[in-house]
């Protein structure tokens, strides 16, 4: 089946910024992460001895207030998707906390999580594989409410039947299976059943990532439809930095691990100060020929370290242009460098007073010149 809404032409919006939508820095955070951290041990021999660790989210610190849209960017094997399953409590933190509506739930027992989820929910983002095909459209969507005991009024069916046209889907899909159905409208059924029970916080792992680039607008504008609708509180994961330009009020870069930036849309877009997110931004897909040739393109030479044995110091450096011995020896914390504009770096990027530093190849990075 194809993928039928009145959407089909729709242009993705530009969201009002955090400082115009009504999200004020003084709000008191839904969700609070202080030194998050995330080791997967790694064992071997015959009584399975720890002999290291995957070091996916290794020490970071956000928050999210009520209503805004974090977006969270970076290169695949980041630890992206491992922090939003941490804060949604998927799974287990290694050191760190994680508070949500000033509740501390970062080692809470299955039991006491129980009355959270109905709280926090995720989106995932295979369409195809969330769903089991096994079930009806109903009985995967009236899922939350079983396992909460959960009545709603006027009947599980009914309200089931409500979410999938709220999502624009027809109430008649209810008896159908997964097969029946595009990617579009799989995460559409996906999305209907993160919003059952109407959580505050929404955690959406590549929303739109496995859908075909004409349906992505259409997911995105019902996204940003129910939290207008339904006052949601955003954590978008994404790779695509087009998308999350339209659908965040902020923006967290991720390198290895580790938190290098974070700020308001405006300002990661305009005036990056972490090389990396300078570097990130030039590699978007521009569609005009003459402004493509004006632009200056920034090739990272090299792979992405091993998360397994990361760099001493700034995880960056290896492929930083304007790598230098401090680097190496000291990490960068994440500091106010404007007015809720962090970076972590030693030689940033538009800092405030800062002169323009001359490019020098240091760890095995360099710079293209301007050209295609």
């Amino acid at each position: 089946m194809t993928e039928t809404t009145d959407d089909q032409n729709k242009k993705i919006p530009l969201q009002k910024g955090a400082e115009t939508s009504g999200v004020s820095s003084a709000t008191e955070p839904l969700l609070s992460v202080r030194g998050l951290v995330r080791h997967f041990p790694i064992r071997k021999g015959l009584l399975k001895r720890q002999v290291g660790a995957v070091q996916a989210v290794d020490g970071i610190d956000f928050d999210v207030r009520p209503g805004e849209t974090l977006g969270v960017v970076g290169e695949s094997g980041c630890g992206k998707s491992t922090m939003g399953r941490l804060i949604t409590r998927l799974d287990e933190p290694t050191g760190g906390s994680i508070e949500f509506q000033g509740q501390d739930i970062t080692h809470l027992s299955p039991g006491r999580l129980r009355p959270m989820r109905r709280d926090v929910q995720m989106i995932f983002q295979d369409p195809y594989g969330s769903l089991n095909p096994r079930h009806t459209i109903g009985g995967i969507v009236s899922t939350p409410f079983r396992l909460q005991g959960v009545e709603p009024e006027g009947g599980v069916k009914k309200e089931v039947q409500r979410l999938l046209e709220l999502v624009g889907l027809s109430p008649e899909h209810y008896n159908r299976y997964p097969h029946e159905f595009s990617g579009g409208q799989r995460q559409r059924i996906g999305i209907a059943r993160a919003l059952a029970l109407k959580p505050r916080l929404v955690v959406a792992d590549e929303p739109v990532s496995a859908l075909d680039v004409s349906i992505q607008a259409q997911v995105v504008n019902l996204m940003d439809d129910l939290q207008e609708e339904l006052g949601l509180t955003y954590v978008i994961i994404a790779h695509d930095l087009s998308v999350i330009r339209h659908v965040s009020d902020r923006i967290a870069v991720m390198y290895l691990g580790k938190i290098v930036e974070l700020a308001d849309r405006q300002a990661v877009y305009e005036t990056p100060m972490h090389p990396y997110t300078k570097a990130l931004l030039s590699a978007v897909p521009v569609p005009d020929p003459k402004r493509r040739t004006q632009r200056d393109r920034i090739l990272l030479k090299g792979d992405v370290p091993s998360p397994i044995n990361p760099p001493s110091g700034c995880r960056f450096r290896t492929r930083c242009w304007k790598a230098t011995e401090v680097c190496a020896t000291t990490e960068p914390p994440l500091v106010a460098l404007r007015s809720g504009h962090q970076v972590a770096c030693h030689h940033p990027e538009n800092a405030p007073g800062a002169a323009p530093a001359a490019d020098g190849a240091s760890g095995g990075a360099g710079r293209a010149s301007t050209g295609k």
